[in-house]
């Protein structure tokens, strides 16, 4: 039967219910995998010669400007969402036909091989070309990193009770990248297009650093960067990994200067735009303080935005009134780029 217009999907992840269906037909006969493919899993972990190893692959598909600090964090955020270190990365670029120079090649090479040397990431390799069909750079990163100890946390590890952290606020990659990419379709001025612009390296989109101190600080049951589809779509992520339901509440989220000033123009919603440079921890209510404030100790905000639910539930208290929390079927971020 032939398909219609009305039978495409949007842009951005799959629907939950069809990736989902999608990765059970995947074989895990192999008894040195240890995390495979599943809804919500931020990375894969392989047993190799008594090692844990943890493997990722993200693609960088709306910036095009600092796609290298893009790159990285985002790679490197899943190896530590999986209690793990990033180590090596293979990087896959691809270039528009007719726009790319030798400027263009030499910039990218060149930022990608600092960031990695700032982040103590070995390059192994990778492939680059130019190609037709695509109006823009696009770079696909493959990672592999180690847990130091053997220990891996898994998204599906959330349970009834623990209480839900994040870090830092939302949404931060969302708001530098319509600073960089749609500055002139929002009248504002410099300075606050500059501030956004810098959010990328302050606070920053890596979340290595509060990933390591909640897992050696606190009693970690999962953790998760909320990238496409906003800090709704991470924690519905959660629900559905772990079988639970989730409650939270808005006035607890921290959301970031001028926001409402760079997303209202595209009439976004802050919780479904993409928001790598938080994260998402969840935790006994025993050592949600403790990670707090060994956080603050290291200069990083965090908040307890709500907790896990027995039912499968998932709520969100929103100007007064409870409702479900919001499916994004793609991105917010989209609406800038249609």
């Amino acid at each position: 039967m032939k398909e219609s217009n009305k039978d495409t999907l949007p842009v951005g992840k799959l629907p939950m219910k069809l990736l989902d269906q999608l990765l059970k037909r995947i074989p895990r006969e192999d008894p040195d995998i240890l995390v495979g493919p599943g809804l919500g899993e931020d990375a894969a972990v392989i047993k190799v010669g008594g090692e844990t190893i943890v493997l990722k692959t993200d693609p960088i598909t709306f910036a095009t400007k600092d796609l290298a600090s893009y790159l990285v964090a985002v790679n490197s955020n899943d190896i530590a969402c999986m209690g793990g270190i990033p180590r090596y990365i293979l990087v896959d670029l691809l270039l528009p036909e007719e726009k790319t120079t030798y400027s263009m090649v030499e910039a990218i090479f060149n930022d990608i091989i600092s960031t990695c040397k700032e982040y103590g990431i070995t390059i192994l390799g990778g492939h680059t070309e130019i190609t037709h069909g695509i109006d823009r750079p696009i770079a696909a990163g493959f990672m592999v990193g180690y847990s130091p100890d053997g220990r891996i946390v898994r998204t599906s590890g959330a349970r009834p009770g623990d209480v839900l952290l994040l870090s830092k606020g939302i949404p931060i990659e969302a708001l530098s990248i319509l600073a960089r990419e749609k500055a002139e379709q929002l009248d504002l001025d410099c300075t606050i297009l500059e501030e956004a612009r810098n959010l990328i390296k302050d606070p920053g989109i890596s979340v290595l650093k509060e990933a390591r101190i909640a897992i050696e600080k606190g009693e970690v049951s999962a953790m998760h960067d909320p990238t496409e589809g906003g800090i709704a779509t991470g924690l519905l992520e959660i629900a559905r990994a772990c079988g639970h339901g989730l409650e939270v509440y808005m006035d607890k989220i921290p959301i970031m200067e001028h926001t409402h000033d760079i997303l209202g123009p595209f009439s976004m919603d802050p919780l479904g735009a993409i928001s790598s440079g938080a994260l998402i921890v969840c935790c006994s209510k025993e050592s949600a303080r403790t990670i707090l404030d060994a956080w603050q100790a290291a200069s990083i905000t965090g908040s307890i935005i709500g907790h896990i639910r027995e039912d499968k539930r998932c709520i969100l208290h929103r100007d007064g009134k409870i409702q479900d929390l919001p499916e994004f079927p793609r991105d917010e971020i989209a609406k800038a780029f249609a």
